[in-house]
């Protein structure tokens, strides 16, 4: 690690990861009090997409993916959204090194993926997502998400 100099941003990162960890806190409560699990009708209602196309898209089951995250079933989690999941350890990385430059003036490594990882990814999350787990057979039909409400 190495010292980053006072920049006059430093308060608005500062701020910024206050009102990020706001944010994540409120998602937080949100996703245990409304367990997503519970076929009981969420304040937000059912997923958009799945109403209107009658299929899983990319946000289907990422809201289920997140209540198992943060209870450690990391295979229903991964059963609920696997794309999502992949990318969880990476943002976590991304969100400690923002914090530790903007509150312990220090920089941690980077991360230096190759930029077809970035697109490799998108391809796989946009497949995954809209393509495979809609697909009627095994192991595919493992992923599917079913609308839980009402």
């Amino acid at each position: 690690m190495r010292q980053v100099t006072a920049a006059p941003d430093r308060m608005m990162r500062r701020g910024a990861s206050v009102v990020a960890a706001v944010a994540l806190a409120a998602a937080v409560g949100f996703v245990l009090r409304f367990d997503p699990t519970d076929r009981v009708a969420d304040p937000t209602g059912p997923c958009l997409w799945h109403s209107l196309t009658g299929i899983n898209g990319p946000g289907c089951g990422g809201t289920r993916m997140f209540y198992y995250l943060l209870h450690g079933e990391l295979a229903e989690a991964a059963r609920h959204h696997l794309a999502a999941l992949v990318v969880v350890p990476f943002v976590a990385y991304l969100g400690v090194r923002f914090l530790a430059s903007a509150w312990l003036g220090r920089e941690l490594p980077a991360l230096r993926l190759p930029p077809w990882i970035y697109g490799a990814y998108i391809a796989f999350f946009m497949l995954y997502s809209t393509v495979l787990r809609n697909l009627p057979w095994m192991p595919f039909s493992w992923f599917d998400i079913p609308n839980l409400t009402p």
